[in-house]
């Protein structure tokens, strides 16, 4: 379970530079924003951070932005830009429904879901991020050549990720229903914390890289 409360984090967001406090008026100037023309590369539900914080280091020509809406969590990844500040890397606290009024049509390069709140419950299904009302959002902000990459552990979120392809319009470019074990698909890996416990634990890791 994500810790959601602790106490002082959202003061501590609140004053951080490395946190986009009026997201909306950037929405088409997020290159301007940056101070170059670099593709930009989000993830939705970025947990504390390391994922998108080694991606940003390892490509310093792609501008990255972690999108979280817990301020606890967000708290974590504040602390690692604060012990290494890349300038290719942003973080916004918002909820991902708000995209379109955050990104332009087609602003967007590519998304990155990994390990989202499964939401088990039916009536909870819309709120799962790879779901087909999520998709008709991402539809908007990605490029038309974009890609979206989810992981998972959860065998039954998955099941219900790649169910939902076919009514919004998407189509799978790659998938694999056990990633550490797929050469190709492995092939430059970066793995969340959660993917470091739940592969050490032994469950297999879903992905799947998809585009329209």
């Amino acid at each position: 379970m994500r810790l959601r409360n602790i106490t002082g984090s959202r003061e501590v967001i609140g004053e951080s530079r490395f946190v986009i406090h009026e997201p909306k008026e950037l929405r088409g100037k997020w290159q301007e924003r940056f101070g170059n023309t670099n593709p930009i590369r989000i993830e939705i539900g970025m947990g504390k951070g390391k994922f998108l914080h080694t991606l940003a280091k390892q490509n310093p020509s792609v501008n990255y932005i972690g999108i979280e809406k817990y301020s606890s969590v967000l708290l974590r990844a504040i602390q690692k830009s604060e012990e290494e500040e890349l300038p290719n890397l942003l973080f916004i606290r918002m909820d991902a429904e708000e995209l379109p009024t955050v990104f332009d049509k087609g602003e967007v390069d590519r998304i990155y879901l990994n390990f989202s709140d499964p939401w088990p419950k039916d009536r909870h299904a819309k709120r799962r991020l790879p779901s087909q009302q999520f998709l008709n959002r991402y539809d908007v902000v990605l490029r038309q050549e974009g890609r979206l990459e989810f992981k998972t552990d959860n065998r039954e979120l998955f099941d219900f990720a790649v169910e939902e392809l076919a009514k919004a319009g998407w189509k799978a470019e790659k998938i694999t229903y056990d990633l550490h074990n797929d050469a190709d698909m492995c092939e430059g890996n970066v793995m969340t914390e959660y993917e470091e416990k739940f592969s050490a634990m032994g469950n297999p890791i879903c992905k799947y890289i998809i585009y329209r």
